[in-house]
């Protein structure tokens, strides 16, 4: 029992930076057919070059481990499209003054942010059909974003997003 509250806390804190992500495909596909991708070669991360090469890294490993091949004639490209905004802060201080009389009342409150911003980034990867040109999967992430990480950090945080964007790669068939 003496455990039960350490780890309420502890996957309160995990819980806290997940990555959050939302799938869609297009049902009618036949996700056997590819077999080998490739990246597209004019992708817009948002990324810095290095984290570009981490995130490519990451995915060609997970890729690769789900049985496909990297190759310069694939079934498939990969397109990824990514964003940053700034969150809105849930954490704040309410100072409040009030007073009543007889019939008459009024009150002031302020709400003050307490702690830095919150910065999330979006990352969009896009499965398309490199001969018909056709969508056919798609993973939406978003995720903290935390620009003074080490780079060994930062590896790690972006293989632990390609894991659970490729989860759910390819859908389950519901026959």
């Amino acid at each position: 029992m003496r455990c039960l509250p350490i780890i309420f806390f502890v996957s309160l804190f995990i819980s806290c930076s997940a990555v959050r992500v939302n799938y869609d495909y297009d049902k009618e596909t036949d996700f056997s057919n590819y077999n080998t991708y490739n990246f597209y070669p004019d992708m817009q991360t948002g990324l810095t070059e290095l984290d570009n090469k981490r995130l490519f890294k990451a995915l060609d490993i997970a890729l690769q481990s789900k049985g496909l091949v990297f190759s310069e004639e694939p079934d498939f490209l990969i397109d990824i499209e990514g964003r940053s905004y700034q969150a809105p802060q849930n954490t704040s201080v309410g100072v409040g003054v009030g007073g009543t009389g007889r019939n008459v009342g009024g009150g002031v409150s302020v709400g003050i942010p307490v702690g830095r911003p919150n910065l999330e980034r979006i990352l969009q990867f896009d499965f398309v059909d490199a001969k018909k040109d056709m969508l056919f999967w798609q993973a939406i992430s978003t995720s903290s974003l935390k620009e003074d990480l080490p780079p060994v950090v930062r590896e790690q945080k972006f293989q632990e997003l390609v894991v659970k964007v490729l989860k759910k790669y390819p859908p389950k068939s519901k026959k």
